[in-house]
């Protein structure tokens, strides 16, 4: 029995569990089926300049891109609505503020480094997650040079693969009414 390594233990059955319910894993020997394998990354649904092909993202990423990039971030998973959007607005809105007012407007490029640092890990994850083209350029580039346009496209993009581009959310939940319920009286006799 020492030299034998062909044995294999009965597989685990959990008390709860038929036999018939029991998830069947392929052993290691078996070639699972024809796996579906992409040749390469595919492309964006919309290019980087195309805010215009939805109005609604283009004006909010103009008027408050740290909520775009929240939202963006929520989906992902990445963060929160809130966390995000607050670290967003801080290093965009308040860091480039203070850089302007201080500087004199000098130093008015600094903080979009910080951003662009920030965002391009969202970036790197939706492409990861999509199997998209690192495009136009890399992701920290295009953050740096074209952030608000970057948060759009990205959010185009989350609408688009998540099939619910005529929704304003992307996490509405559908509730649904509880049953009717009556009560009756028992009458005891």
């Amino acid at each position: 029995m020492v030299g034998q390594t062909s044995y294999v233990p009965p597989p685990y059955i959990p008390l709860s569990q038929s036999e018939s319910e029991m998830e069947i894993v392929p052993s290691k020997d078996e070639i699972p089926a024809q796996q579906h394998k992409n040749d390469g990354p595919v492309q964006w649904s919309s290019g980087i300049c195309a805010c215009f092909d939805d109005m609604q993202s283009c004006c909010i990423g103009l008027v408050c891109p740290c909520f775009l990039f929240g939202k963006n971030a929520e989906f992902l998973g990445s963060g929160t609505l809130f966390g995000s959007c607050m670290t967003h607005f801080i290093l965009w809105a308040l860091v480039n503020t203070l850089c302007c007012v201080l500087t004199d407007g000098i130093v008015w490029g600094l903080p979009g480094c910080f951003v662009a640092c920030y965002a391009c890990g969202y970036r790197r994850t939706l492409r990861s997650k999509y199997n998209l083209q690192e495009a136009p350029c890399g992701d920290l580039f295009t953050h740096f040079c074209c952030h608000l346009c970057a948060i759009c496209q990205e959010y185009r993009e989350i609408h688009e693969r998540s099939g619910s581009l005529n929704s304003s959310d992307l996490n509405l939940v559908e509730v649904t009414a509880p049953p009717i319920q009556t009560m009756e009286s028992a009458s005891t006799y």
